[in-house]
């Protein structure tokens, strides 16, 4: 990582908007907070890092990223425990993963100064934004893009860094019917999918969109080569419980998100006593659990899905309804997870960062 000696200053609001301001039943992604975090890379150097008052951007039409999509984010999330003292969920996960779609994407590195020590400062003045209800969080959105003003296929060689707060309830708010799709494609072998890159979103949005004209919320995507093994779902990444055993897909191929949610569950249910199985896993081999009554759950983790149970997975014709309501180990594995961001389990395993 870059040596650096980076100041990030800071200039505060000189009015809260959190004054008559609800931090109930918030919808995810609607509202921010009082401050941003912004810094340039310019001239192979980052500077001007700055806490500000949450602002509008002034863009030139010919911004590089608008033309060529040079852009990546992370999600990471904040809680308060029951004392009110603040804590951010693995961010130095969620620091290498971007730094990692950094690299792919022909960006420079962020240093720590600006991604962790900037995120701290952000935390600590906005603290007071961290809901401490049921559900809620504050969600933490880093994002970098190329900020040359010219037209041209190339890596910029300017960037700007930013980070902004928002205080949010859950992204899904009941059990999910997913789509295996089986005709558009996420990622392929060398692609860019275990970047956490703009343009993979924007990619599927239209497969997403074809899914819900049928009913469902999301898609399961499959292998770009024989639309066999499944991948992840839009939105997070996906568990099946299949007799005493968790398996997941594996990330060998490069085409999963290495999920930090995704990560802690598998790390939760190896202390739950399952099997957990990082490998290939077709959906023939899905339906056969399923026929044979070893299916016994699916559910989805994310930063911002957190864990999502799933209650009803459609292949083409073929559908498998589930009922949630009789679950164990999603429910528990999520409220292990809930535990230990607010302090009411062991943080064995080091995760919570206190601001």
């Amino acid at each position: 990582m870059l040596a650096t000696t980076i100041d990030v200053t800071v200039n505060k609001t000189e009015h809260s908007k959190l004054a008559g301001f609800s931090l109930e039943n918030l919808p995810f992604g609607r509202d921010f907070t009082d401050h941003m975090l912004e810094a340039d890379y310019e001239g192979g150097e980052w500077k001007n890092a700055e806490i500000k008052p949450y602002q509008p951007l002034l863009l030139s039409p010919s911004l590089a990223a608008l033309h060529y999509g040079q852009a990546i984010f992370e999600g990471i999330k904040a809680y308060k425990n029951a004392e009110g003292d603040a804590f951010i969920f693995r961010p130095y996960d969620n620091f290498k993963r971007f730094n990692i779609s950094a690299e792919r994407m022909a960006m420079p590195q962020v240093p720590e100064e600006i991604f962790i020590e900037g995120m701290k400062q952000l935390v600590a003045l906005d603290k007071a934004w961290i809901p401490q209800i049921p559900d809620h969080s504050l969600y933490i959105r880093p994002f970098m893009f190329s900020s040359d003003e010219v037209i041209g296929v190339r890596p910029s060689e300017n960037y700007k860094f930013l980070n902004i707060l928002s205080p949010t309830g859950p992204y899904y708010n009941a059990p999910m019917r997913i789509y295996v799709e089986e005709q558009y494609v996420r990622a392929v072998p060398g692609g860019i999918g275990y970047a956490k890159a703009a343009g993979n979103y924007g990619s599927s949005m239209y497969a997403t969109a074809q899914a819900k004209k049928k009913g469902y919320d999301q898609v399961l995507w499959t292998d770009a080569f024989e639309h066999k093994y499944v991948q992840e779902i839009g939105t997070m990444n996906v568990i099946f419980i299949i007799g005493d055993k968790a398996i997941t897909p594996d990330l060998g191929a490069g085409t999963i998100l290495a999920g930090v949610t995704r990560d802690s569950a598998l790390t939760l249910l190896k202390e739950a006593g399952f099997t957990v199985e990082e490998r290939p896993l077709s959906i023939d081999e899905i339906i056969d659990a399923y026929k044979a009554g070893v299916l016994y759950e699916v559910f989805g983790t994310g930063t911002a899905a957190t864990i999502t149970m799933i209650k009803e997975l459609r292949y083409k014709d073929f559908v498998m309804n589930f009922d949630t309501d009789k679950w164990r180990t999603a429910p528990t594995i999520k409220k292990w997870l809930t535990d230990i961001r607010e302090g009411r389990r062991e943080d064995k395993y080091g995760w919570m960062v206190k601001v």
